[in-house]
């Protein structure tokens, strides 16, 4: 059952050990078929060096296993209350990069300081509320993906102009049109934290980029009169 999906997700699980985003077994990449209405996602706990295409669980969006001979990944029902949310979504991301979760574990946004950020995300990246004692204790990675989604709604942010989120003192999830832009953006957020997080180091009292600044170096990548790359 859509075996190559399954494929495309395995690499790119494979594709956060090679860009250092994940150890031992923190991560996990998914995909949607919009279709089928059917999630692959990497199994629970298993090491990526001994991890298999034919190991990638296949879920509907009730959270039914499908196929798979393994439990899928704890997070199975984070991705699934964000696949429902917001159907642009094609791919889902979840690591624990040791930057992005610094910020998580600090609480804080991770501030749009220069023109790197502003190519991939529109505006600061949102760290959600802390979950509550009840929500951790009942159904929390559901909680997790219900948590995620007010904080996009709160703050009226579109889920692909700002294409990730941190977690209070958890971590960072990221998204895109398809698996392999998922984790393109989870790499990006990595990066965007660390450079923040030296920039704050320099500079204690920097402010936000100028907003004119951000639309120029975002919209020149993004929307209809984006003009960056090769047509």
């Amino acid at each position: 059952m859509l075996e190559e999906l399954k494929e495309i997700v395995f690499r790119e699980n494979l594709e956060l050990v090679e860009k250092d985003l994940v150890i031992y077994t923190w991560g996990n990449v998914s995909a949607i078929d919009r279709d089928s209405k059917n999630i692959i996602i990497k199994p629970s706990g298993v090491e990526y060096d001994k991890m298999k295409s034919e190991d990638m669980v296949v879920l509907n969006l009730e959270g039914e296993k499908l196929e798979g001979k393994y439990k899928p990944s704890s997070d199975t029902a984070t991705h699934i209350e964000l696949y429902k949310a917001f159907p642009e979504i094609g791919g889902i991301v979840h690591t624990h990069s040791s930057y992005a979760v610094s910020w998580a574990q600090a609480r804080r946004d991770i501030p749009a300081f220069g023109t790197t950020h502003a190519d991939y995300f529109y505006g600061d990246i949102p760290c959600a509320r802390p979950l509550t004692k009840d929500e951790i204790e009942n159904e929390y990675e559901k909680n997790t993906g219900l948590v995620i989604i007010e904080t996009l709604k709160q703050r009226n942010i579109d889920p692909m102009s700002i294409p990730g989120i941190i977690i209070a003192s958890h971590g960072p999830f990221a998204w895109g049109k398809d698996a392999k832009d998922a984790v393109h953006n989870a790499v990006v957020l990595e990066e965007l934290a660390k450079m923040a997080y030296r920039t704050v180091l320099l500079n204690p009292n920097i402010g936000r980029v100028e907003q004119y600044l951000l639309d120029k170096h975002y919209f020149r990548k993004h929307g209809k009169n984006a003009y960056y790359g090769q047509n």
